[in-house]
């Protein structure tokens, strides 16, 4: 009886001390990172022997996976809404808006107009005119510095993956080691350590996990993309910045490096890396894309405008700012080279995106461009085109999409080049003159109705729309052939045009508007014309003849004036800008304030959700694998009242056996 009552008391001890070891290991970790709650049963009794025992992690696995998957969404919008923010408040703020430059712009345009002699007013346009470029340098330059801010984590966060990565691969191998074994118990913390790592790489990316046979995590991208295989492999991230260097792109490496890295789509990243990604490609990129299509819109308008008007010098108008010029990016090892800019007069049909040349064949010379969007990926349709004998690229009514380009050295047929004008346009625009005299407010003619004329028939004020062959330069800038004369020679409609070097006789059709395209050649390549409003009679006559010092005139400066309400920036990529795919430069600006609003709302009210969504799930995992203070305070007092009953029976067994003894003597 003694002997069963000892090996029942010893039995009971040994299972009390390892019930209380795994409650007091639980109580101990309660704020382990990372600590899986454990317990510990006994197999059934043979003989009064307690059953071998076995302690196991309490782990639900899908629990688990659920978790780490609703922490990479949670950790990517975290990421991405902190960044975007930023930006959003830049762009949406008063004192930083581009719109409020714009109408400062226009609004000393408006006061020169009112005193177009006055050069104090034309001085103030310029000082107004380098503030909307001091704006455009310094909201680009924030998003240059963002753009190299998105490279510095890029690197760091791949970096903190590959560390990852390596670390679960190696606990891996642990694992494996003792897989099956009486050992394993002891090692949970092994597992501990993996599933730790194996979350904080989804905080990184999104993951999914797999067993392996030998008690391994095989890690997955969410797009399949091997990380962590059998037998300790494993793949690596890299950054790779082809073409661009300033835009780094995440890869995965193969086999160290020995095989092509994989592109990986930023879209299924997730996680933190994933957040960063967007970031760039949805705020940054397109961002400073359509802040350099306005640029260029901007300054090309007033380019045109302004050539086509008298400045207050006496001299034909010139350039108020310089459009910028980049050099392609050559994809690879190709050996093209090119340079782009925007072609003279086409600032309103340049889309919002960066552009691809592709050498196409069957001849070296036949290219296909392409617009791309902020990952790369082709957008629109794209024209084809032949570079011609000098390197320029000849697009042959096909739309150019605004672009001038020049290619310095053929590719081999297939080889690609990135032209990121407008990705560079509103850093590098600058001021052409800060003259204020060279702000071309008057009409470079003027047209006058003879006094002597017998009807009431007048003359319009003319429009000039290019430097054309009726224009002398100068300087001093003249009409080419002098005065232009329209008299009517003869009812009903019939006119005669003639200057010093030509004259026409023709029959005017009503609407009696412009007459020189009536006239036809060689008056209709001049580059001007006018109207003719009412009936004249037979010997009345109407000239032209240049302003010569018609400072006080500010035609021109009204069509200037104008461009602030005409839509110059072009909307879709898809149609040419014809008025109706365009938008003015506030309602531009508005827009991009608007899509960075709204992109930066939306990710938002997802990081709240995702948020919540992952307090469940935590909550889910923790209510089965974490430590539960209460529970184990009760499990510490049952077993050592378990430890103390075993404990009494084994002192009792003694008494017996020592009574036993006694008698026997």
């Amino acid at each position: 009886m003694s002997f069963n009552l000892l090996n029942i008391a010893s039995n009971g001890i040994r299972a009390s001390s390892e019930l209380l070891n795994t409650t007091s290991k639980n109580i101990t970790n309660v704020n382990t990172a990372g600590y899986v709650r454990e317990r510990t049963e006994h197999g059934g009794t043979i003989d009064n022997q307690i059953g071998r025992s076995e302690t196991y992690r309490l782990l639900n696995e899908f629990a688990q996976q659920q978790l780490n998957r609703d922490t990479s969404n949670r950790a990517f919008f975290e990421r991405f809404t902190a960044d975007a923010g930023r930006v959003d408040t830049m762009f949406s703020e008063e004192s930083t808006s581009l719109s409020t430059q714009i109408n400062n712009v226009f609004n000393n345009l408006q006061e020169a107009l009112n005193q177009p002699a006055n050069s104090t007013t034309r001085s103030l346009f310029f000082s107004n005119a380098q503030g909307f470029v001091d704006q455009l340098h310094t909201l680009s330059g924030t998003l240059s510095e963002q753009q190299q801010t998105v490279n510095d984590q890029l690197y760091s966060l791949s970096q903190e993956a590959n560390g990852l990565i390596g670390k679960i691969s190696e606990l891996n191998s642990k694992i494996a080691a003792v897989h099956g074994r009486d050992s394993q118990a002891s090692a949970s913390n092994l597992y501990n350590e993996r599933d730790l790592a194996i979350k904080e790489l989804s905080e990184l990316v999104n993951i999914e996990t797999t067993d392996g046979p030998h008690g391994e995590k095989l890690v997955f991208m969410s797009s399949g993309e091997s990380l962590v295989m059998e037998n300790g492999t494993f793949n690596m991230f890299s950054l790779q910045g082809d073409p661009d260097p300033s835009k780094m792109e995440l890869k995965l490496d193969l086999q160290d490096g020995k095989a092509i890295a994989i592109d990986i789509d930023p879209n299924t990243l997730k996680g933190e890396i994933g957040g960063v990604l967007a970031y760039r490609d949805e705020i940054l990129i397109p961002a400073q894309t359509q802040l350099g299509q306005m640029a260029l819109s901007f300054a090309d308008a007033f380019n045109q405008q302004n050539r086509l008007g008298m400045a207050g010098n006496g001299e034909l108008g010139g350039d108020l700012f310089t459009l910028p010029s980049v050099v392609g990016l050559a994809h690879g090892n190709s050996n093209a080279e090119l340079s782009a800019t925007l072609a003279p007069g086409q600032g309103s049909n340049i889309p919002a995106s960066d552009f691809r040349l592709e050498f196409t064949g069957p001849s070296a010379n036949d290219v296909l461009v392409q617009p791309i969007d902020a990952s790369g990926k082709a957008i629109g349709t794209a024209s084809a085109a032949t570079i011609a004998v000098n390197g320029d690229v000849d697009f042959g009514g096909n739309d150019s999409f605004g672009l001038q380009i020049n290619v310095s050295t053929l590719g081999a047929i297939g080889d690609k080049v990135d032209i990121k004008l407008n990705s560079a346009a509103a850093s590098q625009l600058t001021l052409a003159t800060d003259q204020g005299e060279h702000l071309a407010l008057a009409s470079p003619i003027r047209t006058e109705t003879n006094i002597n004329n017998n009807s009431e028939a007048s003359i319009s004020a003319g429009s000039v729309t290019s430097i054309g062959a009726g224009f002398l330069p100068g300087p001093p800038p003249s009409l080419a052939n002098g005065e232009l004369t329209l008299t009517k020679v003869a009812e009903p409609d019939q006119y005669t045009l003639s200057d010093s070097a030509n004259s026409v006789t023709f029959t005017m059709s009503d609407p009696k508007d412009n007459i020189l395209a009536q006239a036809g050649a060689p008056f209709d390549n001049y580059g001007f014309d006018f109207d003719i409003k009412g009936t004249s009679e037979v010997g009345d006559s109407f000239s032209v003849e240049f302003n010569d010092q018609g400072f006080d005139d500010n035609r021109n400066g009204q069509a200037l004036a104008g461009l602030q309400n005409q839509n110059l920036v072009r909307q879709s990529v898809n149609a040419q800008n014809d008025g109706s795919n365009g938008k003015t430069f506030n309602q531009a600006y508005a827009g991009t304030v608007s899509d960075i609003g709204m992109v930066t709302a939306q990710a938002q009210t997802s990081f709240g959700a995702f948020s919540a969504l992952e307090a469940q799930s935590n909550a889910w995992y923790e209510s089965l694998s974490g430590v539960n203070l209460d529970e184990e305070a009760a499990n510490l007092l049952r077993f050592q009242q378990s430890y103390s009953a075993s404990a009494r029976i084994l002192q009792t067994a003694q008494t017996v056996f020592d009574t036993l003894l006694s008698s026997a003597r």
